[in-house]
């Protein structure tokens, strides 16, 4: 919401479109005021930022199979403290999944 405002407020300001949408002026200028200056985000946000890379990084060099628990443990040992929870939740938000072991059936024997 907040880029459809950024791309058209130069022709109609930014508190029309915050009386029709569901957003307060406020966030919207918070948010803008974000955008042009990555210091003013959380301490979170810029931490995780740091650690999408590192996470792409060790996925890759794994040939893209390490899931969430072994893509954790490799960051734990290259010194990274990140709890197993909010890796999970970075690599869901990556779109990143480990391989998952496909359970032999009885089809599969002759």
């Amino acid at each position: 919401m907040v880029g459809f405002i950024d791309d058209h407020r130069e022709a109609h300001g930014v508190e029309p479109f915050c009386k029709v949408l569901p957003i307060a002026p406020s966030t919207c200028y918070d948010h803008l005021a974000k955008r042009a200056d990555p210091a003013r985000l959380s301490d979170r946000v810029r931490r995780e930022a740091a650690l999408r890379p590192e996470i792409e990084r060790v996925f890759e060099e794994n040939r893209r199979v390490y899931g969430v628990r072994k893509v954790w443990r490799q960051l734990d040992r290259e010194g990274f403290d990140v709890a197993r929870c909010t890796m999970a939740r970075l690599m869901r938000g990556m779109g990143i999944q480990g391989i998952i072991a496909r359970q032999a059936t009885q089809d599969d024997h002759p």
